[in-house]
């Protein structure tokens, strides 16, 4: 497969260690990955993603600063499959704990008609990179228990202060369902299993982009593909955790397999139809330090290397595609 092998030979270390894990199945301890692991940690991508580490390796912004703070840093390099059990990282995370666990955040959680209304993307990311990075302990934890514990009776989460509000939103109920099924695979809880398979209906009611009760698509945005989402939703960042956590054979998932199958481009890449970031300079906020559309396909430069990568590993998984 020709774009298969443009992945193989990007430049970008990072990648081809991502499409080897993804895409090739080869093990973490394997030769080939093995190979490209210590390139990967000092790559133009990842050094970009640190540059504003100072001395003590933290950053100096706030860390749910969009998008160079400690917590989207980690999100993105925990996304990318970095090798586990960097301790550079660690003062990062000791940023990102710091502010979830403190008494101040936890008082920022309102219960209004017996539901927590808070953004469970926070502690979803946190609990997610700390485990993908090879950096979790008891710390993590908690951060699982606060999400089983937030969860909204229909599956999900929400930040909706509304007393009136009763249903889940798909942009703060993502990422915790992503969190909670790495969990359950890493510590074995079943309750943690059992919330994520509640927590994919949320989704899977709706096959993934569709309203209920007309059929009709519940935000436009949602069929557009992105990369990075950070923490936005559309139908690829769901079908990859259905795919991650274990769901994607579920027929509901169909319409958006075969919606995402009909953006392929020739040659077998994806586009990258919109974006969530700006890189210039004069941003406050939504900055990104890495051009994440200049990473395009050698062989179609329409297509995006990260949008590719992830829309093969979902119909590799979905049994769409062999590779």
């Amino acid at each position: 497969m020709e774009v298969l092998a443009d992945l193989l030979q990007t430049e970008e270390p990072l990648i081809r260690r991502k499409a080897l894990l993804r895409l090739t199945g080869k093990k973490p301890d394997s030769t080939d990955v093995q190979a490209v692991t210590d390139e990967a940690r000092v790559s133009t991508l990842v050094r970009t993603l640190l540059s504003e580490q100072d001395e003590t390796g933290e950053i100096f912004l706030h860390p749910y600063q969009k998008w160079r703070g400690a917590h989207w840093v980690l999100a993105c390099l925990a996304d990318l499959d970095y090798p586990p059990g960097d301790e550079r990282l660690r003062p990062l995370l000791e940023q990102v704990y710091g502010w979830l666990l403190s008494a101040h955040h936890l008082k920022s959680v309102k219960v209004l008609a017996g539901r927590a209304r808070h953004c469970a993307s926070l502690e979803g990311n946190a609990l997610y990179a700390s485990l993908a990075l090879g950096l979790a302990d008891d710390r993590s934890q908690e951060l699982a228990q606060r999400l089983m514990r937030w969860q909204w009776p229909d599956g999900g989460w929400n930040c909706d202060k509304n007393p009136a509000a009763d249903t889940s939103s798909f942009m703060e109920s993502l990422i915790p369902l992503r969190a909670l099924a790495l969990y359950a695979r890493h510590s074995g809880d079943p309750q943690a299993r059992q919330a994520s398979q509640v927590a994919a209906e949320v989704f899977l009611q709706r096959q993934m982009y569709l309203r209920r009760r007309d059929g009709a698509v519940i935000y436009p945005d949602f069929i557009c593909l992105h990369y990075p989402c950070y923490w936005h939703y559309d139908i690829l960042f769901g079908l990859k955790v259905m795919a991650e956590a274990g769901f994607i054979e579920d027929p509901r998932c169909r319409p958006a397999l075969d919606l995402l199958e009909s953006k392929r481009l020739t040659g077998g890449g994806f586009p990258s139809e919109g974006k969530y970031y700006r890189t210039s300079e004069k941003v406050k906020s939504g900055r990104s330090l890495v051009n994440w559309d200049g990473y395009r396909l050698a062989s179609n430069h329409r297509a995006s290397i990260f949008v590719t990568l992830d829309a093969l590993f979902v119909l590799q998984h979905a049994g769409r595609i062999t590779i």
